[in-house]
């Protein structure tokens, strides 16, 4: 008798349910249904709602785009595709169908069949920015890179300030070549604190694999009246669509010029609305460990890209500091930009001064302003400019400045 109760409960709730959004529009229910579905994450509810807006209004497009997301969500896909297949023979313009289609698709492990949808989509609205920057994603899934690159080259062409566009193509460009070479040379003035100038001139060559690109790297510097090599190696594997890894490990036979030993690891993860957020360490070898500890969180708003970072390096004694905001300006693809940076301490990251980090058992401070500028020409050559000075404590409260000059080539191929 009671299991009796129950059942005649329920079936009382869902008339009277039924009853009740008889009488409501079907924009009403697709607002319930919403609520439903972002407020209390109940989508359930959600999809029985939507299915009574659309036998109210079947051709209503939101709706119907709505109720595949909902089976989407809910792992109900053949569902999911049935209302896209719908929605896009009904209304082959309708962007969002095919957006919702081609994510489903990629969402589950067939992003050849994603790139297929969004191609029948842009045969129908060819000036789609979502669907074009949708199968620029799609196709760096594939590592398909240069596709990918004219993809997104053709969007910031048409609007400059597209945020997402951005983002994607400085990952692109990474590794939209297979190979690439570059050599930079940097000149170090000081003022007081050492009498001859440095200079620092490295040479590399990196190569994109099927895990992400690896770069090989010869460093040499002249400086404290010497000379010294290093050889490093830098890789930057992909773990998947949302982070990334960076190795390095360096050896030096040169120590003074250089560290010893060098290496570092971070994560980066690429977050929604254009973030990026890091963290990591670096290890430096001189007659001693030294260990640092590194984050950043990076956006792009518009055409700038924005982002802080700090290292921090404990001892016995204090813990060193030290932190750097850097800006660009693009004015055209992912490598023309100007750049403005502001620092406050060391950064091991500087091979112009990295070799200062274990100079003393004094945290010493310096700050510092870089200006950069970075363009490319006939698609894969790169030439890059940088000048920075810096006010540098080289002994307990006494300063100096240094003046650096940097030039850098980078060619593709």
């Amino acid at each position: 008798m009671h299991i009796t109760k129950k059942i005649f409960l329920l079936l009382f709730l869902l008339f009277s349910f039924v009853e009740i959004t008889k009488a409501q529009t079907a924009d009403s229910l697709f607002t319930a249904a919403r609520k439903k579905a972002f407020d209390e994450k109940n989508y359930p509810a959600a999809i029985i709602l939507s299915k009574i807006a659309l036998a109210k209004s079947p051709d209503y497009a939101d709706i119907r785009v709505f109720l595949g997301r909902l089976y989407t969500w809910s792992k109900k896909l053949d569902s999911a595709r049935i209302e896209f297949t719908t929605i896009i023979t009904k209304q082959p313009t309708y962007e969002d169908a095919y957006i919702a289609y081609g994510n489903l698709e990629f969402w589950n492990n067939d992003t050849q069949k994603a790139v297929v949808i969004v191609n029948d989509g842009l045969k129908n609205i060819p000036n789609s920015e979502a669907l074009l920057l949708l199968k620029a994603k799609f196709l760096t899934d594939l590592n398909d890179w240069q596709s990918a690159e004219t993809i997104i080259n053709q969007i910031i062409k048409n609007n400059p300030k597209q945020t997402a566009a951005r983002a994607l193509a400085t990952r692109i460009r990474q590794n939209s070549a297979r190979n690439k070479m570059g050599i930079n040379y940097d000149y170090i003035y000081f003022d007081k604190q050492f009498n001859d100038p440095w200079h620092l001139i490295s040479v590399d060559y990196g190569r994109q694999t099927n895990v992400g690109s690896i770069i090989g790297r010869v460093n040499y510097a002249n400086r404290f009246n010497g000379n010294g090599l290093q050889f490093e190696i830098d890789s930057y594997p992909r773990l998947s669509n949302t982070f990334q890894a960076y190795l390095n490990v360096g050896y030096s036979a040169d120590i003074g010029i250089f560290p010893q030993y060098r290496a570092g690891f971070s994560l980066y993860a690429n977050l929604p609305s254009s973030f990026e957020l890091e963290a990591g360490f670096r290890f430096l070898r001189f007659t001693d460990n030294t260990w640092i500890y590194t984050a950043s969180l990076g956006k792009y708003y518009k055409n700038f890209w924005f982002n802080l970072r700090t290292f921090l390096s404990p001892s016995t004694s204090a813990l060193s500091q030290s932190f750097s905001l850097n800006t660009r300006y693009y004015f055209g693809g992912a490598d023309d930009y100007l750049s403005l940076g502001l620092n406050t301490g060391l950064s091991p990251d500087e091979q112009r001064n990295n070799i200062l980090v274990n100079a003393s058992n004094y945290k010493l401070k310096s700050n510092g302003l870089t200006l950069g500028y970075q363009k490319s020409f006939k698609i894969f050559n790169v030439m890059s400019f940088k000048a920075s000075i810096e006010n540098q404590e080289y002994l307990i409260d006494t300063k100096g400045n240094q003046l650096n000059i940097g030039l850098g080539y980078i060619r593709r191929f």
